[in-house]
C-alpha cells in the first residue's frame, strides 16, 4: 500500500498530506480576501453629501417664505442657469424655521450666519439661532423669480426629510432611517419626493398641498417607502415643487 497517514507524533507530515493543506489554506485565505472585497462593491453607493458641522459663514440674499424657508443668493455672470441659487433654511437638529419669529423678513434682504449642507444641485443652510437680521446695505426692491408651470405629471419617488438626506446624516433614506426623518419632517424640515433616474441625476421636489401649503404633518404614515403622486409640478427660481393632495398620495407595492 502506498497511501499517505497523518501521523500526529511526527515532526512533518507527509508530503502529499503537505501539498494538499497548502492549497486548502490558500484557497481560505483568499476566500476571506475576496467575500468582503465582493460584498462592499455589491453595495449602494451612499452618495456624496456633505455638512460643514462647526464651520459657521456669513450668507446674504433675499429671505422667501414660501412655500417653506429659503435664501435666494445671488448668482452673477450666469443668466443661463437662472439669477439666484435656492438655498433651503432649517433650524438646528431637526426643526425647521420658526414661521412666526421669520414672517417679518418675507421678500427682503437679509443677512444670516449658517452652516452649509450640500448634495449634488442642492443646496441648505443651518441658520445660526437669531442671526438672520435685515440687510440694510440693500436698499434695492428685491425682483423675484415667477413660478413656471411644468404641467401635470405622475412621479413614482421617496419622501425624504431633505436636511438629513442632503448630508446631516448618510445616508439620510430609505427604511432605515425612517424614524428620524419623520422626526425631522414633523419638525418643520421640508419634505422632499427624491426621483431616482436610472439614466440622470436625482430629481428632487419640494412637495406642497394643492394651495401650495406645507404638507409635513400630512405626509408622515408615508416618509421613507415608494410612493406615487400625480400633481402640478411647477419651476420657482431652481426649487421644483409638487402641489398636490396628499391624501392622493398611493404607496406603490
Amino acid at each position: 500500500m502506498n497511501d499517505e497517514f497523518y501521523i500526529g507524533w511526527e515532526d512533518k507530515p507527509a508530503p502529499g498530506i503537505r501539498k494538499i493543506v497548502h492549497r486548502v489554506v490558500i484557497i481560505v485565505l483568499l476566500i476571506a480576501f475576496l467575500a468582503p472585497l465582493g460584498l462592499a462593491v455589491s453595495q449602494r453607493t451612499i452618495g456624496a453629501s456633505v455638512f460643514e458641522w462647526g464651520d459657521v459663514k456669513h450668507f446674504s440674499g433675499i429671505f422667501q417664505a414660501t412655500p417653506y424657508p429659503h435664501l435666494l443668493v445671488s448668482r452673477p455672470g450666469n443668466a443661463d442657469a437662472g439669477r439666484f441659487s435656492s438655498y433651503y433654511l432649517v433650524a438646528p437638529f431637526k426643526f425647521g424655521l420658526d414661521p412666526g419669529a421669520t414672517a417679518p423678513f418675507d421678500g427682503r434682504y437679509v443677512a444670516l450666519k449658517g452652516t452649509l449642507i450640500y448634495r449634488g444641485n442642492q443646496t441648505m443652510l443651518e441658520v445660526v439661532k437669531d442671526s438672520i437680521r435685515l440687510d440694510e446695505s440693500n436698499s434695492t426692491l428685491p425682483v423675484l423669480p415667477q413660478a413656471i408651470p411644468l404641467g401635470e405629471q405622475t412621479l413614482i419617488g421617496e419622501i425624504v426629510d431633505s436636511k438629513c438626506y442632503l448630508g446631516v446624516m448618510n445616508p439620510g433614506q430609505l427604511a432605515p432611517h425612517r424614524a428620524c426623518a419623520i422626526r425631522c419632517i414633523s419638525g418643520g424640515i421640508p419634505p422632499v419626493l427624491l426621483v431616482r433616474q436610472k439614466n440622470g441625476p436625482p430629481i428632487y421636489l419640494l412637495l406642497v398641498s394643492t394651495e401650495g401649503k406645507p404638507v409635513n404633518q400630512r405626509v408622515l404614515d408615508l416618509v421613507a417607502e415608494p410612493v406615487q403622486i400625480t400633481g402640478a409640478v411647477e419651476r420657482q427660481g431652481d426649487l421644483l415643487i409638487l402641489r398636490a393632495d396628499p391624501a392622493k398620495y398611493q404607496r406603490v407595492r
